[in-house]
This record gives structure tokens, C-alpha cells and sequence, in this order.
């Protein structure tokens, strides 16, 4: 299939993103595209399987509302409060998402904040991930934001008190991680980290 040839400068809708027919994967924030990286190495995809098993497990029992995803899956953010494809310029494509809410689900993924949003690092994602995914998911009310580091196997988890992202903690190989919004859940890192 033939890559399209976009305009970088120009200001795109979810609409229009709808409409890109190649395998190329974009996210939009405010309108403008971003390229994603190509496929993630291994260990970041093994990390992802083993990180969404443990919550896919705990959701699974607990039998609740909640619902979880895994890249490609589109997170959207509308400036306004009307849910028309015209009116989103900011999509996402996070590599774990909690939905909580099946009033944010459709038949094209989550449109508002999900409760839970995990990103693992890479060194060409590091600096979306870090800087401008933290200032849009703080900004748009994503109670807990993990960010997993495969390098250092660690992950730092950020929680939302008062409309800002406050440090949880620094999760290492040899803890259990408790996510805020899951306080019976506990994950052993040792077993996510562990090759």
C-alpha cells in the first residue's frame, strides 16, 4: 500500500484521519500530525503483553465496568464537549489503556480521559512520552499515568491530585506495584522485568 503524503504543517480533524487508507501509524496533537516510530523492539512489546496479561486478569475476575486495551488503540481528546469527529484534533495511540467509563467507549476507541495510560519508553519516543504525553494527560484529567523505562526496569507512576501529575513512586525490579486505581491489584515487577 502506498504512504500517503501528507502535509506536516497543516491542521488535521480525527475526521481526516479516519480517511488516511496506509499502514502508517500517526497520532495527532492539536490537529498535527506525529509520526510514530516503526514497530517497537521486542522487549517493549514483551513488557506490554506481560504488564496488560497482569491487568487483563485482575479486570477480568474483578468483573467490573473496566475495560483494557493495547496499541493500536485511538485515544481521542476533543477541545469541546461535542463527540463529532470534526471536532477532535488530538489522538493518541497508547501502548496500555483503562477505560472505567463505558460512556468514553465507541466503535473507534476511547474519546476522554481513560483511567490508566501506560507508555513504554523508547529512545525515539522518549521525549513524547516524557514531555508532551505527561502535559496531555495531566491536562486532560488521566488519574494514573505510568511510564515504564525498559532500559533501567523501572517504572514511574504518576497520579492525578488536583488537576496535577504528582509522583507516586519509582518502582524498581525487586517491588510490588499497587495502581491507585486498583488497590487489591498488585504486580510483581521481578516477573514483568524478568526476560
Amino acid at each position: 500500500m502506498n504512504t500517503l503524503e501528507l502535509d506536516l504543517n497543516k491542521r488535521y480533524t480525527f475526521a481526516d484521519y479516519l480517511t488516511w487508507a496506509d499502514d502508517v501509524r500517526r497520532e495527532l496533537f492539536d490537529g498535527f500530525i506525529k509520526l510514530m516510530t516503526p514497530a517497537p523492539v521486542r522487549r517493549h512489546q514483551k513488557l506490554s503483553r506481560k504488564i496488560f496479561l497482569d491487568l487483563a486478569n485482575f479486570l477480568e475476575k474483578k468483573s467490573g465496568s473496566c475495560e483494557i486495551y493495547h496499541a493500536p488503540f485511538d485515544v481521542r481528546f476533543p477541545k469541546i464537549t461535542k463527540k463529532g469527529n470534526k471536532d477532535v484534533y488530538t489522538v493518541v495511540q497508547p501502548d496500555i489503556v483503562v477505560v472505567c467509563d463505558p460512556e468514553k467507549l465507541d466503535d473507534y476507541g476511547c474519546i476522554g480521559a481513560p483511567d490508566l495510560i501506560v507508555e513504554i519508553v523508547s529512545p525515539s519516543s522518549a521525549t513524547r512520552d516524557l514531555k508532551d504525553k505527561f502535559a496531555l494527560y495531566e491536562a486532560e484529567g488521566v488519574l494514573e499515568y505510568w511510564i515504564v523505562y525498559p532500559g533501567e526496569d523501572t517504572i514511574s507512576v504518576f497520579i492525578l491530585e488536583n488537576q496535577k501529575y504528582v509522583l507516586r513512586g519509582m518502582y524498581t525490579k525487586e517491588d510490588k506495584l499497587k495502581p491507585t486505581i486498583f488497590e487489591d491489584l498488585e504486580i510483581d515487577l521481578e516477573r514483568i522485568f524478568t526476560d
